[in-house]
C-alpha cells in the first residue's frame, strides 16, 4: 500500500490526502512532526519537507505539486485537473497562488516565533501583502463560479481550499471570510465534502528549537 508522510497543519499534504481520496487510491497515513529530530522524513525526502509519497517498492516521490502530478499520470481515471489545456493550465496558476500563500503564511509563522525583538515588521508586511494579493485574486478568479476553473470539481478547488483552511491555523485574525464571501461559501461547499471533512488542519506540537 501507498504510504503518505503528512504532518496535520501542512496543506501542502492535505491537497495529496485530498487527492488520493476523491480517486479512492487507498493509502497509509503516517504523521510526522517534520522539525523535530526524531522525523523519518530526511529518509525519503532529502529536502526534509512533508509530504512524501511512497511507493510499495520504496521509491518516493515529494513537493506537493509534483507529487498531484505523479498521482495524475499514474491514475489518470477520475481527472482532477481539465482536459482542456488552457483550463489546465489556468488550474495550475491557481495552484502556484495558492501555495504561494501558504509559503507566506509558513513564513509569517517562524517570523512570530522569534523572540519580539528580533522580528522584523518589513519582513512581516511583505507576507501579509502576499497573502492579502493573493487572496484578492483567488476571489477574482473563483467570482460568480461554482468550480474555480472549469465546471467540474478538481485540482484548483482542492488548491483553494486547503489555503482558506489554513489561513484559520496560522492566521486565524486575517479578515478574509469579511473581505471575500465568494470564498466563504466556496470554502463551505468544499469543506463538506468526506475529502476535506476528514483532512482537517490541526497545529501540531513543536518539540525542538528550530528559530
Amino acid at each position: 500500500m501507498l504510504r503518505l508522510l503528512s504532518a496535520t497543519p501542512s496543506p501542502y499534504a492535505r491537497k495529496v490526502r485530498i487527492a488520493l481520496a476523491e480517486k479512492g487510491i487507498p493509502f497509509e497515513l503516517a504523521t510526522e512532526v517534520p522539525w523535530d529530530s526524531t522525523t523519518q522524513t530526511p529518509r525519503h525526502n532529502p529536502l526534509e519537507k512533508l509530504p512524501v509519497l511512497i511507493f510499495e517498492d520504496g521509491t518516493s516521490v515529494y513537493e506537493s505539486r509534483f507529487i498531484l502530478e505523479v498521482i495524475e499520470a499514474r491514475w489518470p481515471e477520475s481527472p482532477l485537473v481539465p482536459a482542456d489545456p488552457w483550463q489546465r493550465l489556468d488550474a495550475r496558476k491557481v495552484e502556484v497562488i495558492a501555495d504561494g500563500i501558504c509559503d507566506a503564511l509558513v513564513l509569517l509563522f517562524w517570523e512570530r516565533r522569534r523572540a519580539p525583538e528580533h522580528q522584523s515588521a518589513e519582513w512581516i508586511a511583505r507576507q501579509r501583502r502576499k497573502v492579502d494579493g493573493g487572496l484578492r485574486e483567488l476571489a477574482r478568479i473563483a467570482a460568480d463560479r461554482d468550480w474555480v476553473v472549469g465546471e467540474r470539481f478538481g485540482l484548483a478547488d482542492i488548491a483553494t481550499g486547503t489555503v482558506l483552511r489554513y489561513l484559520d491555523v496560522r492566521f486565524p485574525e486575517h479578515p478574509w471570510r469579511s473581505l471575500h464571501p465568494n470564498l466563504v461559501a466556496l470554502s463551505a461547499r468544499l469543506e463538506a465534502r468526506p475529502s476535506f471533512a476528514a483532512t482537517v488542519p490541526v497545529p501540531q506540537v513543536i518539540a525542538d528549537k528550530v528559530v
